[in-house]
């Protein structure tokens, strides 16, 4: 069975909402509900997959990738394209970016993918699974 959803917490809800609306529309997603402590993105136009939500941190810390939890996050798009908008929105976002949109040919051949941290370190993924350099 699919994963119903992943939950984040963030130390500044605000800031994030203000990243993730921007962000989330190009990677296939729509705001499901906003509330004062919690807001949440589903997949678009209905279709099936992970909803999103995120949490206010209710104990200060620092994300790390290399601790124990979570790594990053994936999110597949259909085109390579996609993955050049999502990344050049977030290099005007300002964001770290970890890896400019390219293949990763050692997970298989057509894995086209960018890397970028969003304000809290977190460690984001655009990924496209199939080549379509040449349409």
């Amino acid at each position: 069975m699919p994963l119903g959803h992943l939950g984040i917490n963030v130390p500044d809800l605000e800031a994030a909402k203000a990243y993730y609306d921007v962000v989330m529309p190009l990677l296939g997603y729509e705001t499901f509900f906003s509330a004062t402590e919690e807001f949440s993105y589903r997949p678009a136009d209905e279709k099936p997959g992970t909803y999103v939500f995120f949490y206010r941190s209710r104990q200060p810390g620092e994300y790390s990738r290399d601790q124990t939890g979570l790594q990053h996050l994936a999110f597949i798009l259909p085109t390579r394209a996609g993955v050049h908008a999502v990344h050049d929105r977030a290099v005007l976002l300002g964001s770290q970016i970890v890896e400019v949109p390219r293949e990763f040919p050692q997970y298989h051949p057509g894995y086209y993918a960018a890397f970028w941290r969003d304000p809290f370190g977190m460690v984001i993924e655009a990924v496209c699974h199939r080549d379509d350099s040449t349409s």
